[in-house]
Parts: C-alpha cells; sequence; structure tokens
C-alpha cells in the first residue's frame, strides 16, 4: 500500500539522497567553517523535515508506505524500507528533536569544537541521523543491522571528537565494545528466525509463529540484550555515562533524546510485538529491569557533579520508565487483556516522546552552560540566572518536566505510568500481580528522588553567587542557540497540557499493534484523559496546574499583605561577610541521600588536614569522597579478566605455521561437511 499524502513515495530514499549530498559538500567546504556548518546543519534541517511530514502523515492515517531504498537491476538485490505507524512514531520523535538540535549546533559548534573538526562533525551528524532514520524504517535484517551498524560506528567517532583527551578516547572505546556485544547478539537472533524462515524480511521473521518452545525465551534473550546495550538498561548502561558527556553538548543531546530510543524501538518491534503474544515471564522481567534502571539511573545522578554526566545518569533512569511501562503492558497482554494493556503502551510511547524533548532541552542548556563556563564542574557554577537568564528559564522548565511537575510533559506520562500498574495490579492472576504495587512503589521513589536530582542541578548551577572567576564573567548564548531551547520548552508545556491531542495521535499507532485493544474512551477531549472507566482514573493536568498554580498566588498575596509588602536587606551571615565559600555545595546537597542509600553507594572519603604550627589550626583541608562503580568492579572486571584469560591461553593456536593454518582449515571443512550431512 503507498502513502495516501500528496508528497512522493519516495520521500525517504530522497531525504537520505539530501544527505549523502549535505555530507559531499559538507567535506568539500572543510577549510571554511562558516559556510561548512551552514550546509551541514541547513541540509539536515531540510531531510529531517520531509522524513518529519512522512512520518506525521502516517501516524495520523494509520496506512503504512513501502518503498526501495536501494535496488540493483541485474542481481535483482533489493533493500526495502516500511513506514508502519510504530515506525512513524519513533521517526516522529527523531524528525522533533533533529530540526533544533541541528540550528543549535550552528551556533554551538563555532564556539565548543575547533573550526578544522567542523566539517567532521557535520558530516557525522548528517550520517548518524540518516542511520537512525534508516533503522525506523528498514523492512529487513539485511539494511537494519548495516544501518545499526552504522548508527554505531558514526556514534563512536562523535564521542571521541576530542581524541586528544585519554578519557574521551577511552569513552569510545567502551561505546564501541559493548555496541558490538549487542550487535552480536542482534545477529544470532535474526539469524536463526531467518535460518527458520528462508526470509530475511521482518514481514516474515516477526509474524509471531516461527519460534516455539524454549527457542523463543532463548531467542528473546538475545534481542533484549542487543536491543537493551542501546537502551542503555542496567546492567548494559556502563557506557552510557562515559560517552554522553564525552561527546559534543548537541551530540549529547541527540544521544540521549534519540539514539537510545532505537534501542526502545528494537525492544518493541521485536521482543513485544514479534515474537507472538509476550510470555508473563517476559514483561515480569522487562517490570524488574525497568525498575532497577529508574531507581539505580536516579540514585547515582544525585550523586554527580559533572552537569552532562548527571543529565546522563538520568537517561538511564528514563528509559526505566519506559520499560517498566512497556513490561507492564506485556504482562497484561499475556493475560489477554489486551484494552488494559493499551495503557502501558500508551504511557511508554509517550514517555518516549516526552523524555527526547526535556532531555534534548536539558542537554541543550547544559551546552550552552559548559560553553560559557569551559567546564562541566557543578561546583564551579552558581549565580548563572542573572547572567544567563533565558539559558535558565529553558533550563528550569525542563527540569520541572523530568521532575514530573504538573502542567509540564512528564507529568503525563508518569501518571499513565502508575495507572498501567494499578490496572495490571487489578488484571493479573496469582502471585504475579504482587509485582505490580512493587514496582509502583519504586517508581514512586523515583519521582521523588528525580526532584531532589533536579532541584540540586538547577538550584546549584544557577541560583546563588558565583563560584569561581569563569562563572562570575558568563554571558547569554547567542540566539542561534536560545531558539531551539524555547521550541522545546513549549513543547514540553504543549505536550502536557493537552494529553488528549497526543492520546488520540497515538490510537492509530496502538491500533496498528498486534493483540491491543486501545479503549475509545481513554481521551475525554484535548486537556483531560481517563484510562480507566472510574471517576477517580480522569485528570486534567492543566486544571490541576491552574489549581497549584492559584494556591502558589494566593499564599504569596497573602504573604505580601500580611508583612506590608516586599523589604530588601542583607543575607546575615553569622556576623561575617557573605560569600561564595559559605554557599551550600552539591556534594553536600547529595551526602543525606548518601547516607541513607549507602548500602547502595558504598561510598569512601578521605580527610586531610594541612597545618604548619598546630592541627587545631589547619592551614587547607582536603576532601575526597566517591561511590563504589559497584557493575564496572564486580561484573565487568571480572568478565574482562575471564575474557583476557582465555584469549591468552588460546594464542598456542596462533603458532606461526602454515601447516598448522591449514589443518585448522581442514577440520574445519571437515566438521562442516559431517554438520550438513547430518542435517541432510
Amino acid at each position: 500500500m503507498g502513502f495516501p499524502f500528496p508528497l512522493p513515495a519516495d520521500a525517504i530514499p530522497a531525504a537520505l539522497a539530501v544527505r549523502l549530498l549535505t555530507v559531499a559538500a559538507t567535506l568539500c567546504l572543510a577549510r571554511r567553517p562558516t559556510a561548512c556548518r551552514l550546509v551541514a546543519f541547513g541540509g539536515s534541517v531540510i531531510a529531517s523535515v520531509a522524513t518529519f511530514l512522512v512520518a506525521a502523515t502516517v501516524v495520523f492515517s494509520g496506512v503504512s508506505g513501502r518503498g526501495s531504498l536501494f535496488r540493483h537491476a541485474a542481481s535483482g538485490a533489493a533493500v526495502a524500507y516500511s513506514v508502519s505507524p510504530l515506525s512513524a512514531w519513533f521517526l516522529l520523535v527523531l524528525g522533533l528533536l533533529a530540526v533544533p538540535i541541528a540550528v543549535y549546533s550552528v551556533g554551538y559548534l563555532a564556539h565548543a569544537v575547533p573550526a578544522s573538526r567542523s566539517a567532521f562533525v557535520g558530516a557525522a551528524f548528517n550520517v548518524l541521523i540518516g542511520a537512525i532514520e534508516t533503522v525506523f524504517v528498514a523492512d529487513d535484517v539485511i539494511g537494519f543491522l548495516f544501518a545499526w551498524e552504522l548508527m554505531s560506528l558514526t556514534t563512536t567517532l562523535l564521542v571521541a571528537t576530542e581524541h586528544e583527551n585519554r578519557a574521551s578516547r577511552r569513552s569510545a572505546y567502551l561505546y564501541l565494545v559493548m555496541s558490538h556485544v549487542g550487535t552480536g547478539c542482534l545477529v544470532a537472533g535474526f539469524f536463526i528466525l531467518a535460518s527458520m524462515s528462508g526470509s530475511l524480511s521482518f514481514a516474515t521473521l516477526l509474524s509471531g509463529g516461527l519460534a516455539t518452545g524454549r527457542l523463543r525465551d532463548i531467542l528473546f534473550l538475545l534481542f533484549f540484550l542487543g536491543f537493551g546495550v542501546k537502551a542503555g538498561v542496567v546492567p548494559l548502561h556502563v557506557w552510557l555515562p562515559e560517552a554522553h558527556p564525552a561527546a559534543p553538548s548537541s551530540i549529547s543531546a541527540l544521544m540521549s533524546a534519540v539514539l537510545i530510543k532505537a534501542g526502545v524501538y528494537g525492544l518493541f518491534k521485536v521482543c513485544a510485538f514479534g515474537l507472538g503474544t509476550p510470555r508473563m515471564s517476559w514483561g515480569l522481567a522487562l517490570m524488574a529491569v525497568g525498575a532497577v534502571s529508574a531507581v539505580l539511573g536516579v540514585l547515582y545522578a544525585l550523586q554527580q557533579n559533572d552537569l552532562k554526566r548527571l543529565l546522563a545518569y538520568s537517561t538511564i533512569d528514563n528509559v526505566g520508565i519506559i520499560l517498566l511501562s512497556l513490561g507492564s503492558a506485556m504482562t497484561v497482554l499475556a493475560s489477554g487483556h489486551g484494552e488494559l494493556a493499551s495503557v502501558g503502551i500508551a504511557a511508554s510511547l509517550y514517555h518516549v516522546l516526552n523524555h527526547a524533548v526535556f532531555k534534548g532541552l536539558l542537554f541543550l542548556g547544559a551546552g550552552s552552560v559548559v560553553m560559557a563556563l569551559g567546564t562541566r564542574h557543578i561546583e564551579a557554577m552558581g549565580g548563572l540566572l542573572r547572567r544567563m537568564p533565558w539559558t535558565g528559564l529553558f533550563f528550569l522548565i525542563g527540569a520541572g518536566s523530568i521532575a514530573g511537575l504538573p502542567l509540564l510533559n512528564g507529568f503525563v506520562s508518569e501518571w499513565l505510568a502508575f495507572q498501567s500498574l494499578l490496572l495490571g495490579f487489578q488484571a493479573t492472576p496469582g502471585l504475579e500481580r504482587l509485582n505490580f504495587p512493587v514496582a509502583g512503589a519504586l517508581l514512586a521513589l523515583t519521582s521523588a528522588l528525580a526532584a531532589a536530582c533536579f532541584v540540586k542541578a538547577f538550584g546549584i548551577t544557577f541560583l546563588a553567587r558565583p563560584r569561581s572567576r569563569a562563572a562570575e564573567g558568563a554571558h547569554e548564548a547567542p540566539m542561534v542557540m536560545l531558539v531551539p531551547q524555547a521550541f522545546l520548552a513549549v513543547l514540553c508545556v504543549l505536550l502536557g497540557l493537552f494529553p488528549g491531542v497526543v492520546l488520540r495521535v497515538l490510537g492509530p499507532v496502538m491500533a496498528g499493534l498486534p493483540g491491543l485493544r486501545p479503549a475509545g474512551e481513554m481521551v475525554r477531549g484535548a486537556v483531560m484523559i481517563a484510562p480507566g472507566p472510574g471517576r477517580f482514573d480522569q485528570v486534567s493536568p492543566a486544571a490541576l496546574a491552574a489549581v497549584v498554580l492559584a494556591g502558589v498566588s494566593l499564599a504569596a498575596l497573602l504573604g505580601r499583605r500580611a508583612y506590608g509588602g516586599l523589604r530588601r536587606t542583607p543575607t546575615w551571615a553569622c556576623g561575617g561577610q557573605l560569600d561564595a565559600q559559605m554557599e551550600y555545595t552539591a556534594t553536600a546537597f547529595s551526602k543525606p541521600l548518601m547516607m541513607i542509600f549507602r548500602a547502595v553507594y558504598r561510598p569512601t572519603r578521605e580527610v586531610e588536614a594541612l597545618a604548619e604550627v598546630s592541627p587545631y589550626f589547619p592551614r587547607e583541608v582536603r576532601f575526597r569522597a566517591e561511590i563504589e562503580p559497584t557493575f564496572e568492579r564486580f561484573v565487568y572486571a571480572p568478565l574482562t579478566r575471564g575474557v583476557l584469560r582465555v584469549a591468552e591461553e588460546m594464542k598456542i593456536l596462533q603458532a606461526g605455521s602454515l601447516h598448522a593454518y591449514l589443518a585448522y582449515v581442514l577440520a574445519l571443512g571437515v566438521v562442516l561437511l559431517i554438520w550438513l550431512g547430518g542435517e541432510q
């Protein structure tokens, strides 16, 4: 079936062709950095708008579109694409973020990246987005795996943009290794399905009827590992807090907002709806992984004093919320309740969009701060709201969104996630239903900790007094960097005020997923939603926000009348001079929570007092504290040592003898002949 809109059916290949031409023109203009940036990101905007229009049309109509990305007439080889409502939703999210990030990059790269690397970053940016687009629309294994690998390699290069920095090289290498482990799992899973069906088309491989019994569980595990690495779920997350801070901030925004969604897309397409009706154990496993990722992600984010690293860990938290909702939907779907499962799917897909918008906004704001100060260390910031008022306002909106405050978009998808857990408890039989209240409690804990985390991120960064000369001399970002942040901030508000519109748009997407029966009464107008039949389930974020704002305004008005107006006086500083050294630090803010969750953090600290005369009158006190990298130390370090030990033992096979190598080939040939003979 073709595209039901006036755009040509080959709009997707045309957009990819624009990206290829843009890459070529960018490289040709490498010696002219300004023109190079304008061409690179201008071409990216044109291509992204085209794919966004295609995605929007498919999402609104619910009708898929198909075509060919590549066709070789002589051999008959072809790489097909298909824009289904599910893939169109993720393509829509990509388009919404790719355009403002591209505009932001024009100003950001002029200051944050050496001019000699502008062509490289601009070209790689286009290749990366083109690869992600192809991942979302690929209709066969070959096209999907090619785009997946291209996406991974391009991201590795962008993470290593500052390759002279050893930490950047290490982050890129870690990302590359983890990505290839995940790709190996995907190759194994897809080739097992291909050997059973004799086809490489997704329409055949993911029809749901190929694998049965234990083989289905093995395939689910392979695909979960493969896509889970890219999504950054615990314990496969170790690359994420290293790679996101190392990349340029606009690339960090793209990685957090969209790149990890490629892994989420795979979990939807294959694990949830491509292997047949999901088992209840699969849903419970996703719920467990999602809950652990959400709680640990925000706990580790709370202890970070690197602004971009804090945002990276909070990405793990939000991916956990997405998987928690998806897992609850799979569990309920396994019980045959397709109408209740649609609530969990709606929560998950809504949060995919919401997280992309507010996390893209936060990373762009962080990029403006880092560019102005030259550091990512929160302790060196402070007082930036007066010097960067627009950046501070937009960052505050993003922080409120990720904390789940009413009026903003994060509240709606998290509220839907809670509702999916409540409905799942009612619909799931046996002891398995106890997983839902436990998951709900962990989700509530995550929401509270996220609020505390971003009070710290905004308060220590933008409020009080400057803690360094760089903070004192900071100035607002240029307009080309502020407009994209303003666009995303407005989206945060609109997506929070009009959830009914978003859920109505999601209707065709959910209707196209097997087993779901989305309830029409979920949407009650543009501003009200009701997942369940009762009045308790109804909520209007706009009305709730209006009540909260009215209460705050009334309290402020009464307080002003009681005290007869505002009175400005110097802050009392115990008789001393108020300065930046007396401010609350990021470390002190996080200390109480570190003590409460010390069993998770396993903290260590060192205090050293330097004195010239008496230890009671120290000249300097040095304090060093750190939390134990649990997964790196207890999971990946032993695994790495084991792999290296096996590799050392296998060196004996590399004898350097031609006769030995010929014997290996002969032995392999004999084994293959015996195996193939046994298959016949």
